[in-house]
């Protein structure tokens, strides 16, 4: 059984009317939850990077620490994002908060050997994917088509404010809380989202019974296959992917900054403009003038657009224009919105979970492959700033190839997204 009917999914709720997506509940709950769990997460990376550094004075401990809240998604995003379709989505982002709020709750107790903290934190971050999972399938379930991706955009924005607001406040506030209190204070930000969740999001039954029972294997596999026969959904994952091009001068921040003649403050400034960018860009995208079939008209061209401000890193830029290469290249990246969102409504409302899951999962392995992949080569030519430019090459001809298959795939169809049975 679905979770709705096709009439209903398509056609988006009927009550309340209103344009204001914060005049729909269930979305105005999933939203708080998701927003004050952002700002948890943030406060929690800084606690516990200060936590390791004071234990250990070792910069490579805390580093890998800090690696240990992004990395183990990746293998959950494939493994465990199926969970998103075998059980009812509401019940699996409640069980994910509750898990966490326990793991983390453990970390946060003084004394804690680092050896255990470590494994705490690692199981605690596998329940990440099926709760994005489920709240990523879940949504256009109760935005419905014709709202999906303005909600989706609303998240994205929320993400990016949340990293800025997070990095800028979080080590303040870990300083005046202390490590073990920040991370009690997203403990009790699962909670608050558990119980957010559970009364103010419908209960909704499994969206196919098939899922429930199929195996590991077969749902992987299934979903990988779903995404290789549908061009539309390979190329819009192709487009998805070029996100390990663009990080690359996050990852590289610190050792351009200190090439270009920049304090320690500039890493900071660098880092945040590209989310700035990304705010930005989402706005600009997101005006009522722009509908939904000029966003996907537009989704090669900006994905090009993205990567080409990196090229100008072969001249050496100062961080000034380091600075607003980047918020350029933000600005761009917020076609990333657009992309994810159509390729959500054009897969199957029963597969959505394992889907998204292996497409987050590729953004997280191409994101960390490209930072490491520029950290060598960085190291072997000792110029930050070229080792950019040469991504950015490389970036625009995979952008040119994934929005020729996008053109491709999407002039094959007369209606992309149906909006009647």
């Amino acid at each position: 059984m679905n979770e709705r009917t096709g009439d209903e999914i398509k056609k988006g709720p009927q009550k309340p009317r209103s344009d204001n997506l914060f005049h729909l509940g269930e979305f105005r709950t999933l939203w708080a939850a998701y927003a004050q769990s952002i700002l948890g997460d943030q406060l929690a990376r800084v606690a516990l990077s200060l936590l390791v550094f004071e234990r250990t004075d070792s910069p490579g401990w805390t580093a890998a620490t800090y690696a240990l809240t992004t990395l183990p998604a990746l293998l959950s995003g494939v493994l465990l994002s199926g969970l998103a379709d075998r059980f009812p989505r509401r019940t699996v982002m409640i069980s994910c908060d509750l898990v966490r709020m326990v793991l983390v709750g453990l970390m946060a107790l003084p004394g804690m050997p680092l050896p255990l903290l470590a494994g705490l934190l690692v199981l605690a971050q596998l329940a990440e994917a099926p709760f994005g999972a489920a709240q990523g399938a879940l949504l256009p379930t109760v935005l419905g088509v014709e709202r999906y991706e303005r909600g989706q955009r609303v998240m994205q924005i929320t993400h990016q404010v949340g990293q800025l607001v997070g990095f800028a406040g979080g080590g303040l506030l870990a300083a005046w809380l202390g490590s073990h209190r920040s991370l009690a204070v997203n403990a009790a930000t699962f909670l608050l989202s558990a119980a957010l969740v559970r009364f103010g999001v419908k209960a909704r039954p499994v969206a196919s019974a098939a899922a429930r029972t199929a195996k590991l294997g077969a749902q992987v596999g299934g979903a990988a296959s779903l995404i290789w026969s549908d061009r539309r959904l390979r190329s819009l994952l192709a487009l998805g992917w070029l996100a390990g091009f663009v990080v690359l001068p996050e990852g590289l921040a610190a050792p351009f900054a200190d090439e270009a003649g920049g304090g320690a403050s500039s890493v900071g400034l660098l880092l945040a403009s590209h989310p700035a960018g990304m705010v930005l860009g989402a706005a600009l995208l997101g005006r009522s003038g722009v509908g939904d079939e000029t966003r996907r008209r537009l989704l090669g061209p900006l994905a090009v657009a993205a990567n080409l401000p990196l090229l100008v890193y072969w001249l050496d830029p100062s961080v000034g224009v380091a600075m607003f290469l980047l918020l350029v290249a933000g600005v761009c990246s917020a076609y990333q919105i657009t992309a994810g969102a159509t390729f959500v409504l054009l897969t199957p409302v029963d597969r959505r979970g394992q889907a998204l899951g292996l497409a987050r999962s590729g953004v997280t392995a191409m994101q960390g492959v490209g930072v490491a992949a520029g950290g060598a080569v960085t190291e072997l030519t000792g110029s930050s700033a070229n080792t950019i430019g040469a991504s950015g090459l490389l970036g625009v001809v995979c952008a040119v190839l994934a929005a020729a298959a996008w053109t491709r795939a999407r002039g094959a169809e007369a209606e992309m997204i149906p909006r009647s049975a």
